[in-house]
């Protein structure tokens, strides 16, 4: 439970982070040219009033979730002034090469500089026209920062949603008897919320990229009983049955349609019977009708090419026919936390004890008995 202390803290840190982000979000778009959305599609889009809204109510559920004992304090309540300010000019210096792609339409430098057959071919793109890809420190160093800027400082209190189906699974579970994969771990953003809240839990980060692991193993530095695998998420380097639950945050709607379906399948397969997967990704078209024109422009201001797909596609059916139940589904500002259950195996059942075979009494019994008992 939080302390009135506390309380006070997270609301003014979340002020300064808001203000921060979304300061630095103004700056940007008027370094550069923005892809005007057409006016039928601009006419349905929300005010920025409503934003604003749906941003302050997602803190106040982040806050009441703290409140409510169902996770802790994010890991990185006040962050590091100085390291924010660097983190800043960094990110404005690699505004005008992302700005150049962006007017030239180029975004496949990664594919054109890496050597052919080591990574999937729909991998090797700059996605957001981001500087040299997943393939870079620079790039893993610079990710995070760049999606709280998009998000006015809302990203890890969208991810830290999926922390509130992870509570209800683990009181079901033994902390120390359980295991947990992050596939697509990236930097690890969302593990180190995890090991801050289960820090005797064994987890795996998971990903394609070895310049993000590179990032997740520094963040994760001060917690034991984490492992990380170097591993595409269609082909995971896992035995069957492996994992109790699963998370995935935001790489659905970066792959596309046919690789959506293989990821699918690799994580039911490397889940125990019975286990979780509990998915974060952005809001998908009909989740918020008032969204739906904000989502149908996204891959037009960015670089984000099966965005399109991704937000027509059913999930509920992508997973059922890799052997995924959907269990839940929860919205959470511009993204949705969606759970779904791998059955647990059919029980032996045990059977029925054969009956013991009571012979009748014979008359002349019935007639002693009867006797007897005058």
């Amino acid at each position: 439970m939080a302390s009135t202390l506390e309380r006070l803290a997270y609301g003014a840190a979340q002020s300064a982070r808001v203000s921060w982000y979304l300061g630095q979000k103004w700056v940007a778009a008027r370094r550069t040219e923005r892809t005007a959305a057409p006016a039928e599609r601009r006419a349905r889009m929300p005010d920025r009033g409503r934003v604003m809204r749906d941003l302050g109510a997602l803190l106040a559920r982040d806050l009441a979730n703290i409140e409510a004992g169902l996770y802790e304090l994010p890991v990185e309540l006040v962050p590091n002034p100085v390291e924010q300010w660097r983190l800043s000019r960094r990110f404005f210096a690699d505004l005008a090469a992302v700005e150049r792609r962006r007017r030239e339409r180029r975004n496949s430098e990664v594919l054109e500089a890496v050597q052919p057959g080591r990574y999937p071919r729909s991998y090797l793109q700059n996605f957001h026209y981001q500087t040299d890809g997943w393939l870079s420190d620079a790039s893993a160093e610079l990710y995070d920062h760049q999606v709280e800027v998009l998000f006015g400082g809302a990203a890890d209190a969208m991810r830290r949603q999926a922390l509130v189906p992870l509570h209800r699974e683990m009181r079901r579970r033994r902390v120390k008897e359980t295991r947990l994969l992050d596939v697509a771990c990236g930097t690890g953003r969302f593990l180190r919320e995890i090991k801050n809240n289960y820090p005797r839990l064994a987890v795996t980060g998971l990903d394609l990229s070895p310049n993000y692991l590179g990032a997740a193993r520094r963040n994760l530095a001060d917690w034991s009983r984490v492992e990380f695998v170097e591993s595409a998420a269609e082909a995971m380097t896992l035995p069957d049955e492996s994992v109790d639950i699963a998370t995935c945050v935001y790489l659905f709607h970066e792959l596309p349609a046919k690789l959506r379906r293989r990821v699918a399948a690799e994580t039911a397969r490397v889940l125990t019977p019975g286990g979780l997967l509990i998915l974060v990704d952005s809001l998908q078209l009909g989740d918020e009708p008032d969204y739906d024109a904000l989502l149908e422009h996204f891959p037009a201001a960015l670089h984000e090419p099966y965005f399109a797909d991704y937000i027509r596609d059913d999930l509920p059916a992508t997973f059922a026919a890799a052997g995924l139940e959907h269990a839940e589904t929860t919205l959470a500002y511009f993204s949705k936390v969606a759970s779904f259950r791998k059955p647990a195996r059919p029980s032996r059942q045990r059977r029925p004890a054969p009956r013991r075979q009571v012979t009748p009494p014979s008359s002349a019994t019935t007639e002693i008995a009867a006797k007897a008992s005058r």
